[in-house]
């Protein structure tokens, strides 16, 4: 909504008014009615990243005009069958953008952070809280399974003053360290996920190839059982339970293997993504202040600790996941960040 009302304050024509005005067809009445239907419809379109996606509706039949669209499973893309304008990395990275919304307070103010901040103990999101008495430092983040100390996790408080901090801080030692020596930099980045990473992903992937024999084997588990119901071997009520069983078992598997499974490409991927974080610190140096486009385009997730008492002191660990390159232990990353109470 709000870029389509920026295009209709430009007088940025429609792409219907522009299709109409390069073939000297009547224009719309309002050729700067842009819809925020149509803006999500470009954010999603595959298309621009040069691939082909069919399937996209289809008709129940050859007499109906109506199309109703299709699930993403159901469509085919093939890839890199024309020149792209828009790149997958930059695509994908606003398709989790578009996931984690962030929405208007009552106090009219947005997390700089939210949907990028996340519980280290239940994985959960920190929702941003605020209100109106707030003065804006009051202003902090709690892990959404906390309610109130009746939730099932604690509440992993950290202000956003405190987290602009410490997000600022690891940005200008990442920046300081790839111009004092860019090559050294990214021999490190190289060693470290390859030293680290590689391993995990390894694991992942054996995980999700056992994942997927497991579900083929379901299957075959199931069609044997129904057989079993049909033919009377076993009771109807045993096959009834037993299939809920092997169902569950099998959507859990699915899951695990689409999560595992995007986490390991997006790790290929990101192997060869050295220079978009390097365009992206060129394209900042010099920083003064968190904006949400600095945040967007460094970082991919922040996950927060449980603080701790140290010398009686609080302190509080707080990793940062940087996009393109992921979570960098150098420097003081893995030491507990100091925050106030």
């Amino acid at each position: 909504m709000q870029i389509a009302k920026i295009l209709k304050e430009d007088k940025v024509p429609t792409a219907k008014a522009y299709y109409a005005e390069k073939k000297g067809k009547a224009l719309p009445e309002n050729p700067y009615n842009w819809k925020d239907s149509t803006i999500v419809g470009i954010l999603e379109r595959m298309d621009y990243c040069g691939h082909t996606v069919n399937f996209k509706s289809y008709s129940k039949s050859h007499k109906l005009k109506k199309r109703i669209p299709t699930t993403k499973e159901q469509q085919a893309i093939f890839y890199n069958t024309h020149e792209a304008i828009v790149e997958d990395a930059v695509f994908e990275r606003i398709q989790e953008l578009r996931a984690n919304k962030r929405r208007p307070t009552k106090a009219d103010r947005q997390g700089l952070f939210s949907g990028l901040v996340y519980c280290a103990d239940c994985g959960s999101k920190l929702h941003f809280a605020t209100c109106k008495s707030f003065n804006g430092s009051q202003d902090h983040y709690r892990c959404a399974k906390y309610k109130s100390n009746t939730g099932s996790c604690t509440a992993h408080f950290i202000r956003e003053e405190v987290l602009k901090q410490i997000v600022w801080s690891r940005i200008f030692d990442v920046t300081a360290l790839f111009f004092d020596d860019i090559m050294a930099f990214h021999e490190m980045m190289y060693a470290q996920r390859s030293a680290e990473t590689e391993k995990e992903m390894k694991r992942r992937k054996r995980e999700v190839g056992q994942a997927k024999k497991r579900i083929v084997e379901l299957d075959r588990i199931f069609k044997r059982i129904y057989e079993d119901d049909i033919s009377g071997a076993i009771s109807h009520d045993r096959f009834l339970k037993l299939s809920a069983e092997y169902e569950v078992e099998q959507r859990e598997l699915e899951e695990k293997v689409k999560a595992d499974q995007q986490e390991v490409d997006t790790y290929e991927q990101n192997k060869s993504d050295f220079g978009g974080f390097s365009a992206i610190i060129r394209k900042y140096v010099g920083i003064k202040e968190l904006t949400p486009a600095i945040v967007n385009e460094f970082i991919k997730k922040i996950i927060v600790h449980a603080p701790e008492k140290v010398d009686g002191k609080r302190v509080q660990k707080v990793d940062i996941v940087f996009n393109f390159v992921g979570e960098i232990n150098f420097l003081s990353a893995t030491q507990p960040k100091r925050q106030g109470a």
